[in-house]
């Protein structure tokens, strides 16, 4: 399945996407794609509901509605920081041993068309196209990496916008530069992990003003999908919906020459194969 959630900020419907043009609507069955739906077995109740309702002709069209993330606000987001071996050369950092693990407030979730901020006494804002992976149960001390897969709900397309003077000049954790307001773009749906036949194959990809910026794959990816679940539950207990941001393909304006940031009026399009495509503006501070 292909979940969204399209409407007004905070009137989002849950639905599930048929193709571009049409959509099964589930908001008179589900209240929500959130924590509870997911914890309590959400996933398999609706799947044979989409496909009776798709079989009796209960589809409607989309109509230009606004899309939100494809799930609500998180318990949490959890970052894995300099994940792919190139983007941790252009960082001028090394590969790392172990998975580096960052948090990002869960109040920074965007849908994937909506306005990114640049935030107050910003002069360096940058992004960063990423694998998002959504979590289906209540997890810890996962006793393999095999067991890892079924606690994946499914997985969808983020930009982890960052701020680098905030991440990396002004002390303590990477967290001050993650975590502005609509610094966490998500969707346009979340693709059930059954639906993704290799998630180490996916290309992945971001446009600047129509410059292209970042071109990369998951393939190269350091820890994959399933190593990242399974490390993090040995630290912390993974709750339904939480999200877990993978890390970027290198092309970021950081690493460029020289470094270009973002400024309002800028434009980022991005999207990874088989997840779909985003489209933010960036607007001044407030």
């Amino acid at each position: 399945m292909y979940l969204m959630r399209i409407g007004a900020p905070g009137a989002e419907k849950p639905v599930a996407r048929i193709d571009d043009e049409t959509y099964v609507d589930l908001s008179d069955a589900v209240t929500d794609f959130d924590e509870r739906f997911f914890g309590s077995g959400g996933l398999d109740r609706v799947s044979p509901l989409v496909a009776e309702r798709v079989a009796a002709g209960r589809v409607s069209r989309f109509a230009g509605e606004r899309v939100g993330a494809p799930f609500a606000r998180p318990h949490q987001i959890l970052c894995i920081g300099l994940n792919y071996r190139d983007h941790a050369a252009e960082s001028g950092m090394p590969v790392p041993d172990e998975p580096i693990l960052f948090t990002k407030s869960p109040n920074t979730l965007i849908g994937p068309n909506d306005d990114v901020r640049v935030p107050r006494g910003s002069t360096r804002t940058d992004w960063e196209v990423e694998l998002g992976i959504v979590i289906g149960r209540r997890t810890s001390y996962l006793e393999s990496v095999e067991e890892a897969r079924e606690a994946i709900a499914g997985y969808v397309v983020v930009n982890d916008v960052s701020e680098r003077g905030f991440q990396l000049e002004r002390g303590g954790q990477w967290a001050k530069g993650k975590s502005a307001e609509t610094f966490n773009p998500a969707g346009p749906w979340l693709a059930t992990a059954d639906e993704i036949d290799d998630v180490l194959a996916l290309d992945m990809w971001l446009d600047v003003n129509g410059v292209r910026r970042q071109t990369g794959s998951t393939k190269t990816m350091v820890f994959d999908p399933y190593f990242i679940v399974h490390y993090l539950s040995q630290f912390l207990v993974l709750e339904p919906g939480d999200l877990i941001n993978t890390g970027t393909p290198p092309g970021v304006g950081m690493g460029l020459t020289p470094p270009t940031y973002l400024r309002p009026g800028d434009v980022m399009e991005l999207g990874i194969g088989h997840l779909g495509t985003q489209r933010q503006r960036v607007v001044a501070p407030r």
